[in-house]
């Protein structure tokens, strides 16, 4: 006999007899069975007891399969959802599994492909549906629930985590998670993006300022470190901090102490550390652009979150969750997306992440007047985001690359010339042309 792996399924059937077969047949081969002959008691049931795997028939009169598995998704994205059917079809099928549902099968099922489908579902399945630190991540990807999996582990400890990411990708919602976790839950979360300050007010940001520090002080001001007293600072785009600062946040991390702007005074801290970039650091390193001393003290754990390129299964649990979420807001009658409207969204490509395809799902609902979102929609919201705004770090990044190139052109490779024009010494501004990967020898003529 196989070993199954502990688990309670939830069954909703509105046919008694075949509720108490099917039960009966998965009691036999281990696992632990609660039952219900309806959507609504399913949802009952849901909310009063812990619950690994659904699997509902897609016929029944109160509230039928797909019904049930959207009102399943409002409050547990994560749990996955097998449908059984006597009445399947491709559409069908296609239909379910687009939305998001785990398995479609049709009866009388298959008991070998039905617990194929079990061990599937329980093996993908959010490690924490229950627990709340994780509910803001929704997703069944392989390579986020290990990343799940890790952040829960490092969670426990007050070692300094960097997360890896393109823009995007939920690197502050990792964050958060970890903090969630963590036995400082119950104290502050605050997060500062590092690459959207000039480095004056950044640095004020950070560890505070003392009144008559510079003009404008007109009283004293704590930083975040001592805003963040006792839980989590989350220094995201650590990888634009300029290098003068990361000095200066070196000696917090050494002695955690921070020094206020224009103070004479340390001020003890006890803050857990967490840090998130879309650079490469190491190149970084290599350019002289990020501290190799630093690096080592923030990436003693490395947590890398995949694009939504490499989990396309998540594709359809995200965009019903955010149209959801979305349709509450603003369009309480707007339900789904069409079948070819989900599957021009699992093919797009996504270069902008969760955060481009929540920007799409926005103008959906925003744009229909349907209770279904159609495919045109969709395509529509997905031209007008080729043609969106870069975030404010991207924007000046291009803004650099493309003054850094003019001021070359003009001076034909002259860097003195250029880094006077510029308003920087030369040290500076070879430092910035190496930023951009720009050789003045390319501008001579």
């Amino acid at each position: 006999m196989t070993i199954r792996k502990p688990a309670r399924l939830l069954l909703v059937d509105d046919d008694p007899g075949l509720l108490k077969l099917l039960g009966m047949r998965l009691v036999s081969e281990g696992y632990s069975v609660v039952t219900a002959e309806s959507g609504p008691e399913a949802l009952r049931v849901l909310g009063r007891e812990k619950v690994d795997l659904v699997i509902s028939d897609l016929r029944m009169d109160e509230m039928d399969g797909l019904q049930l598995f959207s009102e399943i998704q409002k409050g547990q994205p994560g749990m996955p959802v097998i449908i059984l059917t006597a009445h399947g079809s491709i559409p069908d099928a296609v239909a379910a599994t687009q939305q998001g549902v785990f398995s479609f099968l049709t009866k009388p099922v298959d008991k070998d492909a039905l617990y194929k489908a079990i061990d599937e579902a329980l093996e993908q399945r959010s490690p924490a549906t229950d627990e709340a630190w994780r509910q803001a991540i929704v997703t069944r990807s392989p390579l986020m629930l290990r990343l799940l999996e890790q952040a829960g582990m490092v969670a426990q400890s007050d070692v300094s985590v960097l997360i890896n990411g393109q823009s995007g990708t939920g690197k502050e919602i990792v964050a958060q998670a970890i903090h969630n976790a963590s036995p400082r839950h119950d104290k502050p979360f605050v997060a500062i993006n590092c690459g959207a300050l000039p480095e004056q007010l950044l640095e004020s940001e950070l560890f505070g300022h003392a009144r008559g520090a510079f003009t404008g002080a007109v009283s004293n001001r704590e930083g975040l470190f001592q805003a963040a007293e006792g839980g989590t600072l989350f220094l995201d785009e650590i990888g634009d901090m300029p290098v003068a600062l990361q000095v200066k946040l070196l000696r917090v991390l050494q002695e955690r102490k921070v020094r206020p702007l224009g103070s004479n005074r340390d001020i003890e801290i006890n803050v857990r550390i967490i840090s998130a970039t879309h650079r490469d650091l190491p190149k970084a390193m290599a350019r002289g652009e990020f501290r190799e001393d630093l690096f080592y003290r923030l990436n003693v754990v490395n947590l890398k979150i995949p694009p939504l390129s490499e989990r396309t299964e998540d594709i359809p649990l995200l965009a019903n969750h955010l149209l959801r979420q979305s349709a509450d807001r603003h369009k309480p009658f707007v339900r789904a997306f069409s079948s070819d409207a989900m599957k021009r969204l699992m093919a797009a490509k996504w270069p902008g992440n969760v955060r481009q395809l929540v920007n799409v799902i926005e103008q959906c609902v925003a744009l229909t007047s349907s209770p279904v979102i159609g495919d045109a929609l969709v395509e529509q919201a997905l031209e007008g985001e080729n043609t969106a705004l870069p975030t404010f770090v991207e924007a000046r990044n291009q803004f650099e690359l493309n003054y850094l190139r003019k001021l070359l052109q003009i001076t034909r490779g002259n860097v003195t010339h250029a880094a006077r024009m510029a308003g920087r010494n030369r040290t500076e501004f070879y430092k910035l042309l190496s930023r951009h990967e720009l050789d003045a020898n390319d501008f001579k003529e």
